[in-house]
């Protein structure tokens, strides 16, 4: 568990990142010390008004605050599903940040524990991964999450019955409270 104390630290530091690359301003050096050095990998998601607006991560455990900094400043414009974040939706957003335990394979649809595991499909060179939370906002059942990560990516959404691999991982989800509206 990471304590409150680190996760304000690691939402301000993302905080402050995204508004720095979206202002096109430099970018605070990533901190060191305690939490920030822990190997992990992690996403960042940003929201507007409940509606993702980004979403990007790591899987790779590297150093959490090297991850942040770098995932902060990406999301705002580097998330090809969504336009770059203008600086007037900057008090709109809220940030979402899911540190990721390691991944390990499973064998079956059993082993998928919904709103606790985050699931990765791979098969070639396609790759899928829906994070713990898409599953429990969505109301899906463990087969269904299984297709929509199969779907995600860019594979037939019944290829986990087809060779397929799967993997699940888990992730402390944390994020602001409510966005800075002025």
């Amino acid at each position: 568990m990471i304590p409150p104390d680190d996760r304000d630290a690691l939402l301000t530091l993302a905080r402050q990142v995204l508004e720095a690359r979206v202002r096109r301003q430099r970018l605070p050096d990533p901190p060191a010390g305690g939490l920030f050095e822990l190997p992990c990998g992690a996403f960042v998601s940003i929201h507007r008004d409940g509606a993702l607006r980004g979403c990007l991560g790591r899987l790779e455990p590297e150093r959490l605050s090297d991850t942040i900094v770098h995932l902060a400043a990406v999301v705002s414009d580097s998330d090809p599903r969504f336009d770059p974040v203008r600086p007037d939706e900057l008090d709109d957003l809220t940030i979402e940040i899911s540190v990721l335990t390691p991944e390990r394979d499973i064998a079956t649809l059993d082993e998928i524990a919904i709103g606790r595991h985050g699931l990765i499909v791979e098969k070639g060179y396609h790759r899928g991964l829906l994070l713990p939370q898409v599953a429990t906002e969505h109301g899906w059942s463990a087969a269904t999450f299984v297709e929509h990560a199969c779907l995600k990516a860019g594979l037939p959404r019944d290829a986990w019955k087809t060779g397929a691999r799967l993997k699940v991982f888990e992730a402390e989800v944390f994020g602001e409270a409510r966005a800075r509206r002025v």
